[in-house]
């Protein structure tokens, strides 16, 4: 049983065969899929023994080549889901010196792609270009591409200058060809970053047990394996050449590579389970979303709805309340004093609901002020006080905090203004106003909370922003769940806010040089941006965050941020990426800028916030 189906994922092409040219495409679809264990086919369409006359150039026009599928019955949906086709390298030297022998490259590369796309096959694997010489075979595919669908090819440096040939075009991706020896770690960490369709998996890679004759895959394999399918991969085991061991270990003649599909199928047996959390996220993946900008828009409620589901935050909340409360309050004394705490952002009263768990948890005394600016969630709120009788506690306030005149002074600050950066909506200013209601020995729940920046290999990303075609889009920092890139370096810390202010006069007005250093063992590799985090510290050792080499499990809330860059830098191993960065503040409104000086420079982005900004 096909894999894909096993996995009750009819729909899945998770592990194909490579099989040699065969002019019978059905018979071998049958053998190796319908009846066999494989989601799908890589094969060759055109007879790989042909060999044109050098000495004569073939026209462009059609003629008639020795083609796998002209008299078989194949379905359009058989071809276009589980056929992939293997253009034959065969006289394929498109950058020839030799006029006639370019030519006829040209002719049969161009006539191979257009048999597949007749056929309607979604998928085109072509073989790599010789050396860096590559320019006109680039020529070609690009041309050929404006016309086709999906293409895809076959060492980095190779793959990148024919795609920068391409001009980055998205309808072009890689089939990885993985073989025995891997190279380091961070240079297969690249990859991941990458559009890998396909991972072509050649036989000689297995190796066999000393007793029982079993076929195993080398760890470095197992897990490299195991991340291509967390990316989606669809990964092909070639039939070209199969050892006699391994077709004893099969057990059978007519299906040689089951044991090889046995091993893969086991690593992907063997992944995680898809928690829900990750189901509902699936079709957000790599995909640029707008980011908040609250002093502009209210949350509507599906916004609400999404981030009171984030249990770890709530919790960390009331952890972090519960040890402010113990700290202000002594035993001897808890009975008598009630402490002020006033929730600043009270949305529909998650916040409000973790301060009075954490009262009855120290067996503490409240006075609450819920300060919500939204007037619709202020209905919200307030039915959510009189339904739990909170009322002799609870306060609702319907003002702007910035606005509002407080009755008395707050021993507790409690917040969630906190942005997938930390500081990017508008935390440091709301609570600057707030500070002015707060006991000079008040705490600030948050206390303190510090962005962060990391490079990152995001193709994917670069391209939806530059489909936006114009500058002022294109610049723009985007909300984005983070799948198919590569993080490049460890991040570095960006800014530190800290409350209650220190001083009056701490400007909320930043700057940043940051020197991220490529690993000597990552090779080349392309920035497209730069994804952005934050971590907080609620009080005293209660921490949460977004960063990666920190981050608390199942917090949900947040999104990393993207700030993308207008044209992609190429960094080399060992070299150093030195990035500056902005946060901006007039009388108006507060934004971001950024841009690179190391090992090339580009324009400063979003210069005087003519793309994204928060409005004061």
């Amino acid at each position: 049983m096909p894999l894909g189906h096993a996995l009750d994922n009819r729909f899945a092409q998770l592990c194909g065969i490579e099989v040699p040219f065969s002019f019978d495409v059905k018979r071998a679809l049958d053998i190796n899929v319908r009846h066999g264990d494989f989601d799908f086919l890589f094969c060759p369409l055109m007879y790989t023994g042909y060999a044109p006359n050098k000495d004569k150039a073939l026209t462009l026009n059609r003629q008639l080549l020795p083609y796998a599928g002209v008299n078989t019955g194949v379905t359009y949906g058989q071809w276009a889901g589980l056929v992939f086709a293997k253009i034959s390298p065969t006289w394929l030297d498109l950058d020839s010196e030799d006029e006639n022998v370019r030519v006829n490259a040209e002719a049969i590369l161009k006539q191979q792609i257009e048999w597949a796309s007749y056929l309607s096959v979604k998928h085109c694997v072509l073989p790599t270009p010789d050396g860096n010489s590559c320019a006109n075979y680039a020529k070609c595919v690009n041309q050929i591409l404006q016309g086709l669908k999906n293409m895809e090819v076959d060492s980095w440096e190779t793959w990148n200058s024919f795609r920068m040939l391409c001009d980055h075009h998205s309808q072009l991706v890689v089939a990885l060809d993985i073989k025995r020896v891997l190279p380091p770690e961070n240079s297969l960490k690249r990859w991941f970053g990458e559009p890998v369709t396909a991972a072509i998996l050649d036989t000689e890679i297995f190796l066999t047990k000393a007793r029982g004759n079993t076929l195993y895959l080398p760890k470095r394999h197992q897990k490299l394996i195991a991340d291509l399918f967390h990316l989606d991969t669809r990964i092909v085991i070639s039939e070209i050449k199969v050892p006699t061991s391994a077709q004893s270990a099969a057990g059978s003649k007519s299906q040689p590579l089951l044991a090889y599909w046995s091993q893969v199928s086991n690593i992907y047996k063997q992944r995680d389970p898809v928690s829900e959390q990750e189901r509902s996220e699936f079709y957000t993946r790599d995909i640029l979303q707008p980011s908040l900008r609250p002093s502009r828009n209210y949350s509507h409620a599906i916004s609400y709805d999404d981030h009171e589901k984030d249990l770890v935050k709530y919790l960390h909340y009331e952890i972090a309340i519960s040890r402010a409360l113990l700290e202000r309050v002594p035993d001897e004394r808890a009975s008598v004093i009630a402490t002020v705490l006033v929730v600043v952002g009270a949305g529909r009263g998650r916040l409000v609901h973790a301060s009075l768990k954490a009262a009855e948890r120290t067996g503490r005394k409240l006075r609450v002020y819920a300060v919500e600016k939204n007037p619709q969630t202020v209905i919200a709120l307030d039915e959510l006080i009189r339904a739990n009788n909170w009322d002799n506690t609870v306060s609702v306030v319907s003002s702007d905090v910035r606005d509002w005149s407080a009755p008395e002074r707050a021993d507790i600050l409690v917040s969630d203004f906190l942005g997938s950066f930390g500081d990017n909506e508008l935390s440091p200013e709301s609570l600057d106003a707030a500070q002015r209601f707060l006991e000079k020995d008040g705490i600030s729940i948050p206390s303190s909370y510090t962005s962060f920046l990391q490079p990152l290999t995001a193709p994917k990303l670069y391209q939806e922003a530059k489909a936006r075609k114009d500058i002022l889009h294109s610049e723009s920092a985007c909300l984005v769940n983070l799948h198919n890139v590569a993080r490049l370096t460890p991040s570095q810390q960006v800014f530190t806010f800290s409350h209650p202010k220190c001083s009056d006069n701490q400007s909320n007005q930043r700057y940043q040089k940051l020197e991220f250093r490529i690993p000597t063992d990552t090779g080349s590799a392309m920035v497209h941006g730069f994804a952005g985090y934050f971590n907080a510290t609620l009080y005293k050792s209660v921490l949460f965050g977004t960063e990666p080499s920190t981050m608390t499990p199942n917090l949900n809330t947040w999104l990393p941020m993207f700030f993308p860059l207008r044209t992609p830098i190429c960094v080399h191993r060992g070299s150093i990426l030195e990035v500056h960065f902005w946060r901006c503040v007039d009388s108006r409104k507060v934004w971001y800028e950024w841009c690179v000086t190391s090992p090339s420079s580009s324009p400063i982005h979003n210069c005087n916030g003519r793309s994204c900004w928060m409005d004061l």
